[in-house]
């Protein structure tokens, strides 16, 4: 049987932790900023991490679990 491959459009959005957890960049930062308040956008340019309940889902995409 072939390996497994890693879903492309994932590899590009999540990264791996070193303690097991994928961290994503937030959307919503590539246009129309200008009618978003700063706070807002602040906190977009912060990352985040998958909730446990998708994490399964994600880490089989990145063909870690």
């Amino acid at each position: 049987m072939p390996k497994m491959k890693t879903h492309s459009g994932s590899k590009k959005r999540f990264r791996l932790t070193g303690s097991g957890h994928v961290k994503y960049k937030h959307a919503g930062m590539r246009h129309i900023l200008a009618k978003m308040n700063t706070k807002r956008k602040r906190n977009l340019r912060k990352g985040g991490l998958v909730k446990k309940v998708d994490l399964y889902h994600v880490k089989r995409l990145l063909v870690v679990a």
